[in-house]
């Protein structure tokens, strides 16, 4: 099937990894195959993915143009129903057998998922699940050639200092605080000069698929520090904060 999407929506198409996986989460779901919500349903793939297993799907996304091309992508299937609309503004009639909400950044900063997961989260069943079911967050120690908070892609450059290390762990059938704070003590594993952290979040999908990083799914991220030199096993502490779905702006990392 042929979609027409933004160049952004483009992209995440052309991320199969990200697409097998939750196309395989979706798959072997097995409960009631009542309701589904697609929250933040972009161009609709997942929601073409869902319309073979439920009898209902409702599927909302923010962006005018972007829903605008949902609703023509999924124009032939009777039992999806593409709304533009805020999730936190959205008068949800029904409650669901399955969320699914794909809007998914490292450590859940940059994004409003933990936010529409909070409200979204009371109209779904009792029985109810969600895709993803959680993310696993991890914390490695870096030398950085930038003094600023940016994504690791193509042309960043950095040395890792240290195995990685999880720091948290999100269950999103939980409600959750966005306000993130911990300290939190990391071992280095060479000589050199530290000058900063690298996060990366794993998405898991279900309890057998956890998936990422992948080029548009959870792209780590590398906050700097000032220098420190470090010898082989010093043990690092330091104090990380962010606020979830406020944006990179909200990081803060120091050493204690």
């Amino acid at each position: 099937m042929k979609f027409k999407t933004t160049p952004y929506h483009s992209d995440l198409l052309n991320d199969q990894e990200r697409l097998a996986g939750f196309y395989n989460a979706i798959c072997e779901y097995s409960s009631n195959k009542g309701l589904a919500y697609d929250l933040g349903c972009g161009s609709g793939i997942l929601s073409y993915f869902l319309s073979s297993f439920f009898d209902e799907i409702i599927s909302l996304e923010i962006d005018v143009k972007t829903a605008q091309c949902a609703k023509e992508n999924l124009a032939n299937f009777s039992n999806i129903q593409v709304v533009n609309s805020d999730v936190l503004e959205y008068d949800f009639e029904k409650k669901a057998d399955l969320i699914v909400c794909e809007m998914m950044d490292t450590a859940l900063i940059d994004e409003e998922q933990i936010p529409v997961l909070n409200h979204a989260r009371k109209f779904l069943k009792k029985t109810g699940e969600i895709i993803p079911k959680g993310i696993i967050n991890t914390v490695e120690l870096v030398n950085l050639e930038r003094d600023y908070v940016h994504w690791d892609e193509e042309g960043v450059h950095y040395e890792l200092f240290s195995d990685a290390k999880v720091y948290s762990k999100l269950d999103f059938l939980e409600d959750i605080n966005p306000n993130f704070e911990e300290i939190i003590s990391v071992k280095a594993n060479r000589d050199g000069m530290v000058n900063g952290l690298k996060i990366t979040t794993f998405t898991k999908l279900n309890d057998d698929i956890i998936c990422g990083p992948t080029p548009m799914l959870n792209p780590p991220l590398l906050v700097p520090l000032d220098n420190r030199s470090v010898k082989s096993n010093d043990l690092i502490i330091v104090k990380l904060k962010y606020i979830m779905g406020k944006g990179i702006e909200s990081i803060k990392a120091e050493y204690l």
